[in-house]
């Protein structure tokens, strides 16, 4: 993977930047819900002023008076007023609830964590005691800090998985592109071979040494295709997965080591299935690749073909190393390997062949000091 210090440092800047933004609007948000409650708090201590004026002159009531003003404009806060005789008056409080005590004992407790009550005196003799909670209008400018937080975040996810998304698909086309004119390059050298071969025919060889080179051209011949499909939908047939499985175990047995014992096993004689016979083959071929090399070529290749209901199970085991539980979903990512040599796509290029153009699914089955398992699974085509 490239390294490149200055998208590191953008990124960085990105992320301070975006810190301190929403840190000023926290802040900002902050200092006006103190602004907005202490603006409250001086409106109900006017109330409260006006509350203790009316009870001194509750005899001599004008109806255009400052006092009923200011308690006819407060409709927004709720409050209960418990007078010195212990009398309760509420305002703005559902009128079905204002004679439940019980939910004006709850309110009085709700009131007096939001908010001090506010003692009326007159002349040194208290008069009331006024308890008020948060208007609706506060309570919801409460949760603008965490309903903006909830937006940003949303925000910044959508970008990064349009971000993520874009880097993908530019990658897999990048892939395909590179995939696709390294089948038209091999192309060429490939009719050559086949029309030396058509000459050494003509020649007094032993035929079966024009027999294995023919094997080997059509094996370069599949390879070309393989590339070639890479990146475009392939097109899928019903195949009986045990003799495509067969095939593959066959040809790598004959050209592998005789260091490798390999061992062939099918609980079904044959199971149909949706398939592209070059891709499946590519698969089984990546997966017995690897297992081979994880047993630094000596060992052991088990290949097991088990139905299981609707699904048929290929079991593809070998007796290397091992892979530690932790990466076995991350080996299958692009760019991920234990080699020394090596990009690290022929597992992840096996996990698109199965699961995208199969639907099937590929799973590290199990693995530790005796070996690993890889499970492919297949629908069966009924």
């Amino acid at each position: 993977m490239n390294f490149n210090p200055k998208n590191k440092v953008s990124n960085i800047f990105l992320l301070i930047g975006s810190f301190v933004l929403v840190s000023l609007i926290l802040l900002n948000t902050n200092s006006f819900f103190k602004t907005f409650k202490e603006e409250e708090r001086l409106k109900m201590e006017i109330w409260a002023t006006a509350q203790s004026e009316f009870l001194q002159s509750a005899e001599d009531v004008d109806l255009g008076s400052l006092h009923l003003k200011v308690f006819q404009n407060n409709t927004s806060t709720p409050m209960i007023l418990i007078n010195k005789d212990e009398s309760i008056r509420v305002n703005n409080i559902p009128a079905d609830k204002a004679a439940d005590s019980l939910y004006i004992q709850e309110k009085l407790k709700q009131f007096q964590n939001e908010n001090t009550p506010i003692t009326i005196d007159q002349q040194g003799e208290h008069l009331a005691t006024l308890y008020y909670g948060n208007s609706e209008v506060l309570n919801k400018l409460k949760y603008y800090p965490i309903a903006l937080l909830l937006i940003i975040f949303l925000f910044g996810a959508v970008l990064y998985f349009l971000f993520k998304t874009n880097k993908v698909s530019e990658q897999n086309k990048l892939w395909a592109g590179m995939a696709k004119e390294t089948a038209h390059q091999i192309g060429t050298p490939l009719s050559s071979l086949l029309g030396w071969n058509e000459l050494l025919k003509t020649e007094k060889i032993h035929p079966d040494i024009t027999k294995e080179i023919e094997k080997d051209i059509d094996r370069l011949q599949t390879i070309t295709e393989r590339f070639s499909k890479i990146g475009s939908l392939p097109k899928l047939n019903e195949s009986d997965i045990v003799l495509e499985t067969r095939n593959a175990y066959d040809y790598l047995k004959r050209r592998s080591s005789k260091l490798i014992h390999f061992s062939f096993n099918t609980k079904v004689d044959e199971m149909p299935v949706l398939l592209n016979s070059s891709l499946y083959n590519w698969t089984i071929e990546n997966l017995v690749k690897n297992g081979i090399d994880a047993m630094r070529g000596k060992g052991s290749i088990a290949i097991e073909i088990v139905p299981d209901g609707k699904v048929v199970n290929i079991l593809i085991a070998d007796t290397g190393h091992g892979i530690p539980k932790s990466n076995f979903t991350t080996i299958f990512n692009p760019g991920v390997t234990s080699k020394k040599r090596g990009w690290g796509l022929g597992l992840s290029l096996v996990k698109r062949i199965v699961e995208e153009y199969h639907n099937g699914k590929i799973k590290v089955l199990s693995s530790g000091k005796e070996g690993t398992i890889m499970q492919i699974s297949l629908k069966v085509h009924l």
